[in-house]
């Protein structure tokens, strides 16, 4: 009888750290650019902070496979949610533009942390026939947060005070202990079978440039959604929708993979990507009157290609690797999803402050279309990374 992947030992526990890890995460996405402006910065200002936040969390993850071997899984994982936690709080020394790009440079770094380790484990835990369904479950722990924490936060930061926000930011602290209990039992697991070599990083570029192009997509409507929008309703509204449309997405699309494999899906979600954020072009024309209606159809279109893409590329990763490189393959997977998410920012910032929302809203569109040509060329799984 097959054991359902919430029965999985170390899920619950991976599943406890990932709430924490990404609440702290979500809440600061959107509010820690409008604390900047707080203090005075511009579009390009503000779009540097999530950017210089995914930069060193793309450089940390770079070095978190050698940390695991060198530290063990425990203490850096550990390490890492005190790391994405504790620097929250200190945002309320000073809305200056360089601390708030200090201060999310060294969250960045316990981010890093925190995205690698987790999808390398819950990869892990689970025979290979269930992990679409187990990267489904981590997935919805992840987009749960989002749900509720993204829209509300910069309603909070408004209305309530920065403050609040900034304490919610600090909650990863509290996933240190589930860090330490993770780590012992990834510890107490086997050891990989297969020998050593390599990991295959040519056949993990295709899924990671699919999903850096939608996850950049998404990276420019949490970061600006609330500036580029002419109401706060509408915003909050905007963003509840987009997050929770991904949420469903990433967590409905892991069953569906698990019966008939995650290439089949790939391209129609590319499409609607492009489609969508050409709808939110369009809805933000206009600085002073955005077309509601239109903004929440485009949220919603893009809220689903990007939970989809987020699953689907994390399967094709792992297929096309053996266990002992999980690790690895999960550090490549996360630079696409961060690499992404802080070119959005930076480049929607960018051509923002130049032109308007409605044209980097374009630009956008066109970068998810591009990707479409690597959708419609299927990967091949590595057999080896079947087995357990």
């Amino acid at each position: 009888m097959t054991t359902s992947v919430w029965q999985v030992p170390g899920m619950r526990t991976l599943l406890t750290m990932t709430l924490l890890g990404f609440a702290g995460y979500a809440a600061l996405l959107p509010v820690a650019p409008l604390w900047a402006v707080h203090g005075g910065a511009d579009e390009a200002g503000a779009g540097l902070v999530n950017g210089i936040f995914m930069l060193v969390t793309v450089l940390t993850q770079l070095v978190v496979p050698a940390a695991l071997r060198r530290f063990g899984w425990g203490a850096v994982m550990a390490t890492g949610m005190l790391a994405l936690g504790v620097p929250s709080l200190l945002h309320l020394l000073s809305d200056d533009l360089g601390i708030t790009l200090g201060l999310s440079a060294l969250r960045g770094t316990g981010f890093g942390v925190l995205t690698v380790t987790g999808s390398a484990v819950v990869a892990d835990l689970v025979p290979a026939a269930q992990r679409g369904r187990a990267v489904g479950v981590y997935g919805l722990a992840i987009a749960s947060t989002q749900v509720g924490l993204l829209p509300a936060a910069p309603w909070l930061a408004e209305n309530i005070g920065f403050g609040v926000v900034f304490a919610l930011g600090a909650v990863p602290v509290l996933g240190a202990p589930a860090a330490l209990a993770l780590g012992r039992v990834v510890h107490s697991r086997p050891a990989p079978e297969e020998q050593g070599g390599r990991a295959p990083y040519g056949q993990l570029i295709r899924p990671m440039l699919l999903l850096l192009a939608v996850t950049l997509a998404g990276g420019a409507l949490i970061t600006f959604t609330a500036q580029m929008s002419s109401s706060t309703t509408l915003t909050v509204i905007g963003l509840a929708l987009f997050s929770s449309t991904a949420a469903l997405a990433r967590w409905r699309m892991g069953a569906l993979a698990d019966r008939s494999g995650p290439e089949r899906f790939v391209w129609p979600l590319v499409v609607l990507s492009a489609v969508g954020m050409v709808l939110i072009a369009w809805a933000v024309g206009d600085p002073s009157a955005t077309v509601a209606a239109t903004l929440l159809v485009g949220m919603a279109v893009v809220g689903v290609s990007y939970g989809g893409l987020q699953n689907l590329t994390m399967l094709i990763t792992f297929a096309a690797v053996t266990r002992r490189h999980y690790s690895q393959a999960s550090a490549v997977w996360n630079i696409g999803f961060d690499a992404g998410t802080g070119l959005g920012s930076v480049l929607v910032g960018l051509v923002a402050a130049g032109t308007s929302f409605g044209t980097a809203m374009m630009v956008v569109a066109g970068t998810c279309l591009a990707t479409l040509p690597l959708a419609l060329v299927r990967g091949r799984p590595r057999a080896a990374g079947a087995r357990r």
